[in-house]
């Protein structure tokens, strides 16, 4: 009788093991994510980046944002396939030759990760309406590019040459919120660059205009690999 009285003690010890993995799991994934946001721990950092990009600490939240898809309809980033995503985000009503630099670089970085190619999105965020923001004919033009576009709106760029690439508007006070490196504030030098937010829906690192296409492609290969997203 001791002999099973033990077997059952040991089967009820491995079943509550077992149980408890998940839990906790979950309690340290919440306690990893607390410090996270509020800015006590370098997360891309630590997984071993080159640290291209800047970490945007505390992480700034997108989730909560309603913001408006190309239609004028609200959306929301929940209404998006959870992925890591390369985000322009252009402020003001038009989208200058840096602004199309930033679209060009980040379709040609989604296009070099081969295949992580569909664990990645890229987002373009205005905080005028896409379709009235003005763009003049672009220097970079995409194969297949249409002969007769001279100049434009920024959405029909984007409907022309960079096919799949999600257009959201959103106010300049949620912008500003959002993407403060861009700010147009008097007397605030504006940053430039563009952004990574995390599947969570996290905006994690800035990247700067002036990094190398191939450092920053290196960055998120690496990212992804070690990543669950």
């Amino acid at each position: 009788m001791s002999s099973q009285s033990e077997a059952r003690g040991q089967g009820r010890a491995v079943l509550l093991l077992i149980a408890g993995i998940p839990l906790t799991m979950m309690l340290a994934a919440s306690w990893l994510w607390y410090f996270v946001v509020e800015g006590d721990l370098n997360l891309v950092g630590a997984i071993g980046t080159a640290n291209n990009g800047t970490l945007v600490a505390p992480p700034r939240e997108v989730q909560p944002v309603v913001f408006a898809d190309d239609a004028g309809r609200p959306f929301r980033w929940t209404d998006l396939e959870p992925r890591w995503t390369l985000v322009v985000a252009n402020a003001g009503p038009s989208c200058d030759s840096a602004c199309e630099r930033r679209i060009w670089f980040t379709r040609q970085i989604h296009i070099a990760l081969g295949r992580e190619f569909n664990r990645v999105r890229r987002v373009f965020i205005a905080d005028h309406g896409s379709a009235t923001v003005s763009m003049e004919s672009p220097a970079l033009k995409p194969e297949g590019w249409p002969v007769n576009f001279e100049s434009g709106t920024v959405l029909e760029y984007l409907s022309a040459g960079h096919a799949g690439l999600v257009a959201l508007d959103t106010t300049p006070a949620v912008f500003e919120g959002l993407f403060s490196e861009l700010s147009l504030r008097p007397g605030v030098e504006q940053a430039g660059g563009w952004y990574l937010v995390d599947p969570a829906g996290w905006v994690m690192m800035h990247f700067d205009d002036n990094l190398d296409y191939k450092a920053v492609i290196a960055d998120l290969k690496f990212l992804l690999k070690n990543s669950g997203g």
